[in-house]
């Protein structure tokens, strides 16, 4: 009996670190970067890459950062949803089968917002992994509040702006 339960158990422990492994397909491009946000997020939100992103057809694309950074710059077809002020009226019309891609700064702030979506009801929500800065720092466009190209990127502050890359875009803060 014992001889079982240990091998169900070495079962099920490969089996959750095969998952884990399996879930985190994404990864950020710098090694450094990758490692903190990494330590940030607890995953408890499927993660996408930028490519996966972009990759991905019909999927509303929800910014969970402050107003005045979304105002700032914000990825093409992104829709505001904020997080402080996070209100689910936001997705309204939005079907909760339809695919949620989830982004702020780094990926902290919109895995909290994907959490309280998953407790909603939503069932195909997703956390772009490295969110906004990754999404620049491999060159990506972001516009801003009239939907013109720029080059800002609010990086929150000082201290974060570090992983935006130099000269991927202007940091504001």
């Amino acid at each position: 009996m014992k001889q079982i339960v240990f091998s169900l158990f070495i079962v099920f422990s490969l089996a959750s670190c095969f998952a884990q492994q399996t879930a985190r397909k994404a990864h950020c491009n710098n090694p450094e970067f990758d490692q903190k946000v990494e330590r940030l997020i607890s995953f408890s939100v499927p993660t996408l890459s930028v490519d996966q992103l972009k990759e991905m057809d019909g999927a509303v694309i929800a910014d969970a950062r402050e107003l005045e950074e979304f105002q700032i710059s914000h990825i093409p077809g992104a829709q505001y949803v904020g997080y402080k002020d996070f209100d689910f009226a936001n997705l309204d019309g939005v079907p909760k089968d339809a695919p949620i891609v989830l982004y702020c700064s780094v990926g902290y702030r919109s895995e909290k917002i994907g959490e309280k979506l998953q407790k909603k009801g939503y069932t195909n929500v997703y956390n772009l992994y490295g969110s906004i800065f990754e999404w620049v720092n491999q060159g990506n466009p972001v516009v801003d509040a009239l939907d013109n190209p720029t080059d800002k990127v609010h990086t929150y502050n000082a201290k974060w702006s570090k992983w935006l890359d130099d000269g991927a875009a202007e940091k504001i803060w």
